[in-house]
């Protein structure tokens, strides 16, 4: 069996370089693991790699920024199983101003869209904290400003069935699988720039519950599939602050505390199954260039 795996900025992206490779590395050990031989991009003609490596694939998963995830991921379906978000789903995720819009209308907290006094600012096509920052200036082109929320910092790791896409005959009703809720570590530099550290994991707040409750809403109600990251701010309440429908940092740290394959889990979920629950030892520390350390 022969599993794909193409990530996009280890090639195309250096700011992001470091977080793309520790991702990938520990999905290719995963997928060696479970059984599979792993074929990625030789080259940085992204686009032409998936042409021509995935078809002799079984299976498929691109990681990519948040503007890019839909391009690359509905060229990938054309070819191959996609274990990952459906391109539709991921389209809808990379517009930050739409995503707002659509929780907000299915009653999930989110901040609120503002034009005066000290906002977030952030790309309304963005990829994490890139060119997130903190100011009372007006947002530029392709920018939106939302209340900044004083509060902590967690992200929800799920796993998501099928539910649209080039496999939505494999749809059950499985509800998303949780693997870990993680602390995130983001500090605000001297210029606002929002800038994301790392984190650990797992953690367990004491909000826990209706934490993982609303990230899973919000997973369900963008119709989310495969590995995606809930990033919320607890304050008076739980506030969906990013949707990335796609492997991110904490999947390092969670690969180092789970006792299942990430690979399997995948693979599963693209079929409709998987576990009921995952089994956890241990809790680490991790930054956002994939080094892990125990706590």
């Amino acid at each position: 069996m022969k599993a794909f795996l193409a990530e996009y900025t280890v090639c195309n992206e250096p700011q992001l370089a470091a977080e793309g490779a520790a991702m990938l590395s520990v999905l290719q050990q995963s997928f060696e693991a479970s059984g599979y031989a792993v074929v990625s991009p030789e080259g940085s003609d992204f686009a032409a790699e998936i042409r021509r490596r995935a078809p002799e694939c079984d299976l498929g998963l691109v990681i990519a920024p948040d503007h890019l995830l839909f391009r690359f991921t509905h060229l990938l379906e054309q070819f191959t199983h996609n274990i990952g978000c459906g391109s539709m789903n991921a389209a809808v995720c990379a517009n930050k101003r739409r995503t707002t819009d659509i929780l907000m209308r299915n009653g999930i907290a989110v901040p609120e869209e503002v034009t005066a006094g000290r906002k977030i600012i952030k790309p309304i096509t963005g990829c994490g904290a890139m060119g997130v920052r903190l100011s009372a200036d007006e947002p530029g082109e392709g920018e939106f400003g939302q209340r900044y929320i004083e509060g902590e910092h967690y992200s929800v790791s799920l796993v998501g069935s099928r539910v649209t896409g080039n496999v939505c005959e494999n749809y059950t009703g499985r509800p998303p699988l949780l693997l870990t809720v993680n602390r995130q570590e983001i500090v605000v530099g001297e210029d606002g720039a929002l800038m994301y550290l790392g984190g650990e994991t797992p953690v367990h707040p004491p909000r826990e519950r209706e934490i993982v409750e609303v990230a899973t809403n919000a997973m369900n109600v963008l119709g989310c599939q495969g590995y995606a990251g809930i990033d919320v701010v607890v304050a008076d309440s739980i506030y969906v602050v990013d949707v990335n429908p796609r492997p991110t940092t904490s999947l390092v740290g969670i690969a180092a505390v789970m006792e299942e394959e990430i690979a399997g889990i995948l693979v599963a979920a693209s079929h409709g199954g998987g576990p009921e629950a995952v089994h956890l030892t241990g809790h680490v520390r991790f930054d956002k260039d994939g080094s892990v350390q125990p706590v």
